[in-house]
């Protein structure tokens, strides 16, 4: 019950029931800071960690765990260092969600450091810590470091470790790369599985090979047992719309067998930005306002559109009427390496390094959390 409640973000009663019990040992404490980190409510997990009377290593990790997931890195990294102090000994969760967190602020230092501190204690990562070695690596810019690790692993490669490293062919745009690599795949004795095949046409999207995707997409029953759903059809409007093949990409619509979805119209839309096709656009446009009022993603490719057609007083409306609204855009953080510190910022070019609800003083990264 404290786990469940804790999980749904259910403040006041968790507490409530927590303060009842008898007897509090590390499994409670455990469950109040997992829970809390788990919803996304790290504020009041990281008010219970640092009341715990005794911490072990599900309660460090539980917490790194939750600022990864939350996209906050430098936070993981400094909970990290701190663990790190205190000399308590990582497990593969642990390790997952710090590579995790250096990928998503794209700190190459800091996944290094971790692989390293990983080689220099014998560590043997498991199938999910090798895939986030991967996932670092390639987001981080050092695709060919993430491919020897794929290579070098002695870990049993299943479909999800090929599916790491697909994803990462494709974020570089090596397509033709990914094709070969499927083939691979499927000579191991891996059958490829719908989450595969989505990769394999973001990379031919990404790498501009149409009629490589074009076969890929059509062979998919046959070849690989899968029908495709409204995720592969979003890939395949990318490709086609890419290309500016909108006669082909209407004619594989109709072939839908339900009404497209966001996914579909939002991928619809971006390429009619991409080729300022007004019409189709428009259509796109208002199909996803219908199912997604607050959704911004409409209102500023609309813009984009007529920004791309010089018709900029319409551009300037669609952003006046998202306003009206009050649709919200989410705005964008960036993070830069200044003298070993790591610092966030907006766009609006404000450095913060705080994120709004850590207001309390909060330290920069370490250059160096693993000694």
């Amino acid at each position: 019950m404290l786990s469940g409640y804790a999980k749904m973000g259910m403040v006041k009663p968790t507490k409530k029931l927590f303060d009842k019990m008898p007897e509090k040992d590390v499994v409670s404490w455990n469950t109040m800071v997992f829970g809390f980190a788990q919803c996304g409510n790290m504020k009041t997990a990281t008010e219970f960690f640092h009341l715990m009377p005794a911490k072990n290593p599900v309660s460090w990790t539980s917490l790194i765990a939750g600022y990864a997931r939350q996209g906050q890195g430098h936070r993981a990294l400094q909970l990290f260092a701190r663990m790190m102090a205190f000399r308590i000994r990582p497990d593969q969760f642990t390790f997952s969600s710090c590579l995790c967190a250096c990928a998503s602020i794209a700190s190459l230092k800091h996944g290094k450091q971790v692989h390293a501190y990983m080689t220099r204690m014998n560590f043997r990562p498991n199938a999910i810590v090798v895939s986030s070695l991967i996932d670092m690596y390639a987001k981080c810019g050092c695709l060919d470091a993430g491919r020897l690790v794929f290579d070098a692993t002695s870990v049993k490669k299943d479909v999800v470790l090929w599916n790491t490293m697909l994803s990462a062919l494709a974020q570089h745009g090596r397509g033709e790369e990914a094709i070969r690599m499927v083939d691979e795949m499927i000579c191991s004795g891996v059958k490829p599985n719908r989450i595969t095949l989505i990769i394999l046409l973001h990379a031919c999207s990404h790498s501009g090979l149409v009629q490589e995707g074009l076969r890929v997409f059509e062979s998919m029953t046959l070849s690989h047992g899968v029908v495709p759903d409204q995720e592969h059809y979003a890939c395949l409007v990318d490709i086609l719309g890419r290309a500016g093949d909108f006669d082909n990409l209407i004619n594989q619509l109709q072939k839908l067998p339900c009404e497209p979805n966001e996914q579909i119209l939002s991928a619809l839309l971006g390429v009619c930005a991409i080729h300022g096709n007004m019409e189709l656009g428009k259509t796109a446009a208002e199909q996803l306002m219908k199912l997604e009022p607050q959704s911004p993603a409409a209102y500023v490719l609309l813009s984009s559109i007529h920004a791309t057609l010089g018709k900029w007083d319409s551009a300037e409306q669609f952003r006046e009427l998202m306003e009206k609204r009050q649709v919200k855009k989410e705005q964008g953080i960036s993070w830069i390496e200044q003298q070993n510190n790591l610092h966030t910022f907006t766009v609006s070019e404000q450095l913060a390094g705080h994120h709004e609800e850590e207001e309390e003083e909060e330290e920069d990264v370490p250059s160096s959390p693993i000694d």
